[in-house]
């Protein structure tokens, strides 16, 4: 609990096993997380049994991406403030969550970002392809959108409060990886007050079954700047829809 509201995290799994009970321990070290919802996205054999050593709730679901499964979780957690984070080793949660929980003192929505140089850890995930990409897509929703700052549009770790998430969470229409920059979109289209902050950015655990090269981040990059001009000009043609 944080100062008297309640803190719950969300997690997405599909091939964690190896990390995921640690992480799901790590937050509820930091003496502030009451709940933990873990939702198995066709998830790697073994993974139920490491989470049920645990406190964590565990919930299905059968559509495969990362946007179907945070969004079930999404819908599943009951605390007043709402933590993302991936279970996969790659944020430290026992520095970063009570991070995130001082801002949201101040804001409805903190956001993290994994392109501040001195926070990006030996053999993490980050090349220089990657970060400037993210920053590039992330200045766009800026200028769009006029936001306060954004460096970082695919960092999972963000935490809302759960008025600001019910306010957006009837807009959600991706299922895969692009939910990550819906979210910013939407909630900078409801003009919901949000900070970013920099978090550590960790060498991911074990291997990813959705390891990315250079021509599908490309790709995935490409998306995201259409996908951005398309909530642009809806947000123009249909303005009453996003207030």
């Amino acid at each position: 609990m944080w100062k008297n509201q309640t803190v719950g995290v969300v997690f997405s799994t599909y091939n964690e096993k190896d990390s995921i009970r640690q992480q799901i321990e790590d937050c509820f070290a930091t003496g502030f997380v009451d709940e933990v919802i873990v939702v198995n996205n066709n998830a790697s054999a073994g993974t139920d049994e490491e989470v049920r050593k645990t406190k964590a709730k565990l919930v299905y679901e059968k559509k495969q991406g990362y946007g179907y499964g945070y969004r079930t979780g999404l819908r599943e957690v009951k605390t007043g403030i709402i933590i993302m984070s991936e279970p996969d080793g790659t944020f430290d949660h026992k520095r970063d969550i009570p991070k995130l929980l001082i801002y949201s003192d101040d804001f409805s929505v903190v956001f993290g970002t994994r392109t501040t140089q001195a926070l990006i850890h030996q053999g993490a995930n980050m090349g220089i392809f990657l970060k400037w990409g993210n920053v590039f897509v992330a200045k766009l929703i800026e200028v769009f959108f006029s936001t306060t700052h954004l460096s970082d549009v695919g960092c999972t770790l963000r935490l809302y409060k759960r008025k600001a998430l019910h306010k957006i969470m009837p807009h959600f229409s991706i299922g895969g990886n692009y939910f990550s920059p819906e979210m910013i979109v939407l909630t900078a289209m409801h003009r919901i007050p949000f900070v970013e902050i920099p978090v550590n950015f960790l060498q991911r655990i074990g291997e990813s079954r959705g390891a990315a090269n250079f021509l599908k981040a490309f790709k995935l990059g490409m998306y995201m700047i259409g996908l951005i001009c398309y909530y642009r000009i809806n947000s123009i043609v249909y303005p009453k829809r996003y207030k």
